[in-house]
């Protein structure tokens, strides 16, 4: 009787064996953009809510050479390093998303990969970026595979075996070694909802012990330790143990033909990726039908049972900030104030403020009963003026997703926000110039040199 076939082993063989010449024009577009989508990210969370309190502690953990993003002065042994990098990137949910698989596949991957880049380099920039897309593919199609509601907190438990999917490519390990890294990156798997459930900042640092855990799960393999076989489908390995319902057989069947980096959505507001259908309806609303601040009355967004569930929470005078980015209510109370929703908007004076606490207690998610577990639209917007009218906005994609994509304009825009705000807007220029081209780079270093600061002769005064 012929063994059924090892979904780990799939992934691993389907990772070692892509090459960047294999991929299609779109694909390769879509890794370059979503590296410099995720750097710039990780740049703006050197300066987000407790990450200099998080670094002052990690630097306690020892010196070494593995660099942190935005923070020129800082360097780490590289499991230390992938952490404070995974961190950064999701600290303000910033992060770009598979919204079918409701993963973050880039924050655990990308922080990994760099890490290990600097550790155990040179590597070329079509390495790298093999690496990277084979992360993806692993991370978002393991969330695919789910068939019923997040138990866990998927961007840190799929996200774990992203990560080393993408540092076997890197590395080329064997198939048996790479084989060995899945079964410590099950063993070191972990993630709760609670903490989104709570607004707490243990989210991104469960994203940062997952991309900790992926390079502690490389060297356990690599230092020659057995690991267990069946990591994905044994009866106590991640799917059942992770997922209530699941069918991994689909997603390897389109190993090679699909790559779910072309699948990834921009984010182009700090917040919950469920709250940002709502944030663009409201502004159309207000845009094109006239609705304003001083003829507001009521405003329910009517929508999949995971946008309630994610984001449709009440406000807090008490709220933290990772609370607030996932409160749909104040956010559309801050649309309504100030525009729109930016990195600058997550301060005390405007998490307590009583104008926007009682704005949002005029705003409602309802759960549409939608039966797919993982829609993030239809949707629609209903708001009510002072005067009675009703005013209405569907929502039949989010802005950032394929359907709906960022221009190169809005994409660049984006970046050069979020260098402002983590200090780094003088490498603007350079490091999209370096990204433009880096599938040609012999060495991925002085890339990943730049997006921390550590090359001042690139940077220019």
């Amino acid at each position: 009787m012929n063994e059924p076939v090892n979904p780990a082993l799939s992934l691993i063989d389907h990772a070692l064996g892509l090459d960047w010449s294999d991929f299609p024009e779109p694909v390769r577009t879509a890794a370059k953009t979503f590296l410099h989508d995720t750097l710039c990210v990780g740049i703006a969370g050197v300066n987000a809510p407790y990450a200099a309190a998080l670094r002052a502690k990690v630097k306690g953990w020892g010196d070494g050479a593995c660099s942190v993003l935005g923070d020129g002065a800082l360097s780490l042994p590289a499991p230390s390093a992938a952490f404070l990098n995974a961190f950064q990137i999701h600290a303000q949910e910033f992060d770009c998303v598979h919204e079918p698989a409701v993963v973050h596949p880039l924050s655990v991957v990308a922080a990994a990969l760099i890490a290990e880049a600097e550790r155990s380099g040179p590597y070329d920039g079509r390495t790298f970026l093999a690496a990277l897309v084979a992360g993806v593919d692993v991370a978002a199609g393991l969330g695919v595979a789910a068939t019923t509601p997040l138990r866990f907190f998927r961007p840190a438990t799929a996200g774990i075996f992203g990560a080393a999917a993408a540092l076997a490519r890197l590395r080329q390990l064997p198939r048996d070694v790479a084989l060995d890294l899945f079964g410590y990156a099950l063993g070191f798997a972990s993630g709760t909802m609670q903490a989104h459930l709570e607004g707490k900042p243990a989210l991104p640092v469960q994203v940062g012990n997952a991309a900790r855990g992926a390079i502690a799960a490389l060297d356990m393999a690599l230092a020659g330790l057995p690991g267990p076989q069946r990591s994905i489908d044994g009866p106590f390995a991640y799917l059942p143990l992770f997922e209530s319902g699941f069918d991994v057989a689909p997603v390897l069947a389109d190993l090679g033909r699909r790559y779910r980096i072309s699948e990834v959505s921009w984010k182009p507001f700090p917040t919950g990726r469920a709250a940002q259908g709502a944030i663009v309806a409201l502004q159309s609303l207000m845009r094109e039908q006239g609705l304003s601040l001083a003829n507001f009355d009521q405003l329910v967004y009517r929508a999949p049972p995971l946008i309630k569930r994610l984001v449709g929470r009440p406000a807090s005078a008490t709220m933290t900030p990772a609370y607030a980015r996932l409160c749909l209510p104040w956010l559309a109370a801050l649309v309504l104030t100030r525009g729109s929703v930016g990195l600058d908007d997550f301060g005390q004076d405007r998490l307590g403020d009583p104008a926007l606490l009682a704005l949002a207690d005029r705003i409602t998610v309802e759960d549409d009963g939608n039966p797919d577990p993982a829609a993030f639209v239809p949707a629609v917007a209903l708001a009510r003026t002072l005067a009675g009218d009703l005013l209405r906005q569907t929502v039949t994609a989010q802005f950032g997703s394929p359907a709906w994509p960022l221009s190169p304009t809005q994409h660049r825009d984006k970046a050069r926000r979020c260098l402002a705000f983590g200090g780094l807007l003088a490498i603007d220029d350079r490091l999209a110039a370096m990204i433009d081209g880096c599938e040609t780079m012999p060495d991925i270093l002085p890339l990943l040199r730049l997006a921390a600061g550590k090359t001042p002769e690139l940077v220019g005064d």
